[in-house]
């Protein structure tokens, strides 16, 4: 990387008379945005090792901290000039694959629109669909971006293709890792605003806010566990059926672009409403509180106050913290918006009913009515039409790995050198305009 904030590039909101030459015979790849950590610097440094061209734009401090190879550039424009900025640097520098994490950030969705109008292939980085040891890279958009079909029969008949799922060994995860990087990432951005003017983080809350959020979480971490750990205990003494809601982070996109709802609170009193004008007795609707929530939110004083409103004090319970599989595998049901956490539920056949747009929302898999039904009668998904869906999902857009430990990382670019020399060539040509027109040929691997 270049030593100064003043020795890197910048990308002017101007676009370049195209190049009228062929692009080089080797691939040249992109990284926009990626995760708070060395995701990226890792992907870039593999990418180099096997010949690949290697850019990233970075923009903010944050970004600019975890590349430390060279081609970074910084991008100090506004978001209107972004797509123009983009279109350039493609054809400066010859883009033919671009990788980005998490397609509903305000950047990546412009440039995903930039880039379906180039022919550029996007691929996708995202939390994996199936979780742990898994993450998502797909080729043109995540969750309700994807191109995934929501047919169960195709499903069915691409799985009859394919051999078993390889075994993959699982990998280790660190909380305090991911909390540090994070810290470093976020001190890094607050110091460098002054150098890029335009940015705007895509969570709804300045990193000094959600840092308050933490300290006053972290502080009621050991009441909480003991809260969370006699609710267990009473979930299992008492024996009564119940309904799992695991709720989603209020900054999370899957919630703002991916479901009609405003946000988590907007959901929260939906779900409640129609447990206790359907719910019938001795049904249970626990709630479990997401394990990065930041705590600025005190989403069980919420609920407190919401089961208050409507009556159902005792029948509402709330879940601070713990591991959630035991839970759901003993749960009647689960509610979720989109939420990869249906897909741990559906693998222990408990039915799950998504109420915004999920790429396992499908018949067969998921409850298709109502709410107010499912309360009463969730049904089962069908386990032949999951494992079809799974092993799919697995073949065409999950690779081994995670984010939070060096093992996880190594077995991440390794999947991602392995997804991108599975695709053939690029094939681009200039029409007479000069424009960039390419194809590309995907080819699935296992």
């Amino acid at each position: 990387m270049l030593s100064s904030f003043a020795d890197v590039p910048d990308i002017t909101p101007k676009i370049a008379a195209p190049s009228s030459t062929l692009p080089p015979a080797r691939r040249n790849v992109l990284l926009l945005q990626g995760l708070m950590g060395p995701l990226f610097g890792r992907v870039g440094k593999a990418l180099r090792q096997q010949g690949y061209g290697v850019y990233k734009v970075n923009f903010n401090g944050g970004d600019r901290l975890f590349w430390r190879l060279p081609n970074g550039i910084d991008y100090r424009g506004s978001l209107a000039d972004w797509p123009d900025a983009l279109a350039r640097l493609i054809d400066e520098h010859q883009i033919t694959d671009v990788m980005l994490f998490g397609d509903c950030r305000a950047m990546h969705l412009g440039a995903t629109q930039v880039c379906r109008t180039l022919h550029i292939p996007v691929h996708v980085f995202e939390e994996g669909y199936i979780r742990p040891d898994w993450v998502t890279l797909e080729l043109g958009g995540v969750n309700g971006h994807s191109s995934l079909p929501r047919d169960p029969a195709w499903y069915r008949a691409q799985a009859a293709t394919l051999p078993p799922i390889p075994e993959h060994r699982q990998v280790a995860s660190s909380f305090r890792r991911r909390a540090l990087e994070a810290v470093a990432y976020n001190v890094a951005d607050v110091f460098s605003r002054w150098y890029y003017p335009h940015w705007a983080n895509h969570r709804p809350w300045h990193p000094l806010v959600e840092a308050m959020g933490w300290v006053r979480r972290l502080r009621g971490r050991k009441q909480a566990a003991v809260r969370a750990a006699a609710l267990v205990a009473q979930l299992e003494t008492r024996g009564d059926p119940y309904v799992l809601f695991p709720l989603q982070l209020d900054s999370d996109a899957q919630i703002r672009l991916h479901s009609s709802f405003a946000g988590i609170a907007d959901a929260l009193r939906m779900v409640m409403h129609s447990f206790a004008e359907n719910a019938p007795a001795p049904l249970r609707l626990v709630i479990k509180e997401h394990p990065l929530d930041n705590g600025v939110r005190d989403w069980r004083e919420e609920t407190a106050s919401l089961a208050a409103l409507h009556g159902i004090t005792d029948r509402v319970d709330y879940l601070e913290s713990g591991d959630m599989v035991p839970i759901a595998c003993k749960a009647k049901g689960m509610v979720t918006i989109n939420s990869t956490s249906g897909t741990l539920a559906l693998m222990q056949g408990v039915p799950v009913i998504a109420l915004g747009h999920a790429v396992y929302d499908m018949d067969g898999i998921t409850f298709q009515g109502s709410l107010d039904e499912f309360w009463r009668d969730p049904g089962k998904p069908d386990a032949e039409t999951f494992a079809a869906f799974r092993r799919v999902l697995i073949d065409r857009c999950l690779i081994p790995g995670g984010f939070f430990s060096e093992e996880a990382l190594a077995r991440v670019t390794e999947g991602v050198i392995a997804r991108l020399e599975a695709a053939s060539p690029k094939h681009i040509a200039t029409d007479g305009t000069g424009a960039l027109s390419a194809a590309l040929q995907v080819t699935k691997i296992s």
